[in-house]
């Protein structure tokens, strides 16, 4: 692995992993390995009033669900931790000495409610309220009251810390570098000075994300562009501090299935989709995740990865593995992409095609109760007949038994809807024969024997199929016929067909 490559995914814990999210983290991921480098989960929980225990195990279930192993986190560690924001408070304080004593930062104590009002007072005159440069020394900060006041003010706690993004005389823009957006160039004077350090003795993310990912040697910042705005700040602060910035890139939205703007929970509902790989409860609802729902990790993992990257040319089907060698951060498109949820589907069954028939049978041995209908050794390919035919693993029984199961009562009511002439009758009774004296049973060479003694009587292969179809399962519509008669036992299919003649005769 090359040391100087580290990628991070830094989830807030304050409510259940997005797609949206795992997607960023599942990038972060792919492009760390595709690079020989270290992935890295930080959970950044400055935000202690929105702060959910149950969010954060929630993202560390989910990801690990995914196969999104970190190399370096809060649950198996490493060289740069600690790995949650809430722990690395005196990381925070010592970087905001710095900036203060730079004079790139300072105190403020204005109150919440004071800026309020004139905020009120400024939407009505049409105007936008900003604090930053051409008005911070009309407040009360460290900038305007004596060191005294300052430091008694200090003492009392009631304080947060703004960042000076621009000063009169400086030139007034910068110019940051995104991978998939090219150069952005931004007019500092339209800023305002943030706030980068909150009353609570906790540091807003604009900060806390900056040093934690100096401290933590982050090379590439992979995220959604909800935080493309917030660039221009970060890139100061980390000139402020002299420090190279990590190359970073903002990933487009996942948009909602149809209509405009950004998936959400609320879309979920809407549209009864799931919008979270596992299942996530909430004092009053449960949203049921596509694990709960059947998906398998990798089909999930294979859908999000193609909403908004393409790998060049008409591949769709990948394992992870295939993933992190194809995938190339230049690949990523600008626009944002619809979540189809029927094409979810489509990914789960083509990748269900891939499991081997062997490792489903292990999972489902004991529910499977038609074995005293399928030929000794069949179940195997029993199992390889149904999972052709559902979206999901866990419909499988079903459909073994639904593909075995002789509809005998509605024979009669299905006979209203084919012609079985004497001729079909007859070769049937002539498959009967042949079927008895077949020393080993195949499909191929059940096909072929039937097909000639249609061929003999000249009846049309598709009403001779029908009628044999119908009379063996008492159904119209079905798997390949033939495969079927190979699976379940002779004797059954036999009384199944006499049966039927018996019925037909009479």
């Amino acid at each position: 692995m090359s040391n100087n490559i580290r990628l991070r995914f830094a989830p807030s814990p304050t409510g259940p992993l997005h797609i949206g999210g795992l997607r960023t983290a599942l990038y972060n991921f792919l492009i760390s390995r595709s690079l020989g480098g270290k992935f890295i989960i930080r959970i950044e929980d400055t935000d202690r009033n929105r702060f959910n225990p149950k969010a954060e195990k929630h993202i560390l279930d989910s990801l690990d669900w995914c196969g999104i192993i970190p190399d370096e986190g809060p649950l198996n560690g490493g060289n740069y931790g600690p790995y949650r924001q809430s722990e690395r408070k005196e990381h925070y304080q010592k970087r905001i000495d710095e900036l203060i004593q730079n004079g790139d930062a300072y105190y403020a104590f204005d109150k919440t409610n004071e800026l309020d009002e004139l905020r009120k007072e400024s939407e009505k005159k049409g105007e936008t309220f900003i604090y930053n440069w051409a008005n911070r020394t009309n407040f009360k900060n460290s900038l305007t009251l004596n060191q005294e006041v300052t430091e008694n003010l200090i003492k009392k706690g009631d304080y947060v810390v703004r960042y000076k993004t621009y000063n009169e005389g400086d030139e007034n823009e910068i110019s940051v570098s995104d991978e998939i957006r090219g150069d952005i160039k931004v007019d500092l004077k339209l800023l305002d000075d943030k706030i980068i350090f909150k009353n609570d003795g906790m540091p807003t993310y604009h900060f806390a994300n900056v040093v934690d990912d100096y401290e933590m040697k982050i090379s590439h910042v992979v995220r959604g562009e909800e935080w493309l705005p917030s660039l221009p700040l970060h890139f100061l602060l980390y000139k402020s501090f002299d420090w190279i910035p990590p190359k970073f890139a903002h990933l487009p939205l996942i948009l909602k299935p149809t209509g405009k703007g950004k998936l959400s929970k609320r879309d979920g509902e809407k549209y009864g989709i799931p919008v979270y790989p596992i299942t996530w409860k909430d004092s009053s609802k449960k949203f049921e995740g596509f694990r709960e729902i059947g998906f398998e990790s990798n089909s999930l993992i294979n859908f999000i990865s193609l909403i908004g990257w393409n790998p060049g040319d008409e591949k769709e089907i990948f394992s992870l593995d295939e993933l992190i060698k194809a995938f190339d951060i230049k690949r990523i498109i600008k626009g944002g992409a619809k979540y189809d949820y029927d094409k979810a589907i489509w990914f789960n069954q083509e990748h269900l095609k891939k499991i081997t028939s062997s490792d489903i049978y292990k999972g489902i041995e004991k529910e499977i109760d038609n074995k005293k209908l399928v030929n000794e050794n069949k179940i195997i390919s029993l199992i390889s007949l149904a999972k052709e035919r559902v979206k999901f693993k866990k419909e499988i029984v079903n459909e073994c038994i639904n593909i075995t199961y002789y509809a005998g009562d509605d024979l009669l009511e299905n006979m209203k809807k084919i012609n079985i002439t004497e001729d079909i009758l007859e070769t049937i009774k002539d498959f009967i024969k042949s079927f008895k004296e077949l020393k080993n049973i195949n499909s191929f060479e059940l096909k072929e024997i039937y097909f000639n003694q249609l061929k003999k009587r000249g009846i049309k292969i598709g009403d001779g199929m029908k009628s044999l179809r119908l009379m063996a399962t008492g159904k119209i519509s079905g798997p390949d016929l033939f495969t079927i008669l190979e699976i379940i036992r002779r004797d059954i299919v036999i009384t199944r067909l006499e049966k039927s003649i018996k019925i037909i005769n009479d």
